[in-house]
């Protein structure tokens, strides 16, 4: 049978439309199958996908609202400290003392350890040290303070007592706490230089009384004291003697 002229590949125009329909077909039937196995696939393991997503959504949206939410609640408990202070040095104290036990008890260590500390303060200006003691002492022992505040409240106690404690208690308690560099070196440096006296060891006394002078950490009506505790002593606690006697002569 000859060929037609116009199909070079043997293949006729009917046959050709016919592998077009075909084609057309099969990718209907590709595409169909597709959907359906994705039709399937949604159904097997999308609720457990959606609900995966849905989940890390929630946990997302609580972590924002529990972070916003600790933000609000740190600014409010500043601004009750702040005004509890305020009261405090208005005179206000029964006011102070009542805007700050709520947060003494909101689970805050930093605001519990603060407010502690600051009502020992309203009972020793009240002249009940006693109960001031007892208050630094329940701070200074709560190992669940920050160890700043545990060290400000054990230097407070030891103060408010001091003229019942043996100088070797207080050479003991506080020596870990007047060294350079700590925090209340100025403050536990003077009284363990106070007990040093006590016990009659004036070189001991002197240069620890020098070195908190000269320490610029230390404020300074504290460097200014101990520097004439220490000149008293004998111990040169003056870095420059031309600013200090300029010092001296603007007084």
């Amino acid at each position: 049978m000859a060929l037609t002229p116009n199909s070079p590949s043997g293949t006729t125009p009917a046959n050709s439309k016919d592998a077009a329909a075909q084609e057309t077909f099969l990718r209907e039937v590709d595409d169909a199958l597709r959907e359906d196995q994705l039709r399937k696939l949604l159904f097997t393991r999308g609720r457990p996908i959606l609900a995966l997503v849905i989940g890390g959504l929630v946990g997302l949206g609580g972590w924002l609202w529990y972070n916003d939410h600790q933000a609000s609640l740190r600014d409010q408990q500043s601004e009750a400290f702040v005004t509890a202070l305020d009261a405090l040095q208005a005179g206000r104290n029964q006011t102070a003392k009542s805007g700050m036990d709520p947060l003494a008890k909101t689970g805050n260590p930093g605001y519990r350890a603060a407010v502690q500390i600051t009502e020992a303060g309203i009972a020793e200006q009240a002249g009940k040290a006693a109960d001031a003691a007892k208050l630094f002492a329940a701070v200074s022992a709560d190992s669940a303070l920050p160890g700043a505040y545990r060290d400000l409240a054990t230097v407070r106690e030891v103060s408010t007592n001091f003229d019942k404690l043996a100088p070797q208690t207080v050479i003991d308690r506080l020596k870990p706490l007047a060294v350079p560099g700590k925090p209340w070196f100025g403050s536990a440096g003077e009284l363990v230089a106070m007990a040093y006296l006590k016990q009659n060891k004036t070189e001991l006394a002197g240069a620890l009384l020098a070195s908190i002078a000269k320490d610029k950490a230390v404020p300074d009506t504290l460097r200014r004291r101990t520097r004439q505790l220490a000149g008293q002593l004998g111990v040169d606690a003056v870095e420059n003697p031309a600013a200090a006697a300029n010092g001296s002569e603007a007084q």
